[in-house]
């Protein structure tokens, strides 16, 4: 998700985060807000899919995967790769995985 850049010399005045960059936090965890996105993240955690492979995991038909991994790759937190007729997806770097996992450790009492 790098459409902002921040840091804490730059991204506070006087200990309050600016407009932009709040915004930019804000969608970031919109991303996550959706529990079909979540699974998808989760399991991209774990390595490379295929969308075929992420539909029959998650048993949801081609489309709706589709629909939520441009929203993933649009925030530019998936990359992907396509190989014939299939379509490969990781995530976009190591941050969102971290703060994946740390969250489910998080809400598992770790």
């Amino acid at each position: 998700m790098p459409t902002a850049t921040l840091t804490p010399e730059t991204s506070t005045q006087n200990g309050v985060l600016p407009l932009d960059d709040a915004r930019a936090v804000a969608r970031f965890f919109q991303a996550l807000a959706d529990p079909t996105r979540v699974r998808l993240l989760k399991a991209l955690a774990d390595g490379e899919w295929c969308v075929t492979d992420l539909t029959d995991a998650l048993r949801m038909d081609q489309p709706a995967i589709s629909h939520q991994l441009k929203y993933l790759r649009d925030m530019g937190l998936v990359r992907w790769k396509k190989d014939g007729r299939h379509v490969y997806y990781t995530l976009g770097d190591s941050h969102l995985r971290d703060i994946l996992l740390s969250s489910l450790a998080y809400l598992d009492g770790d």
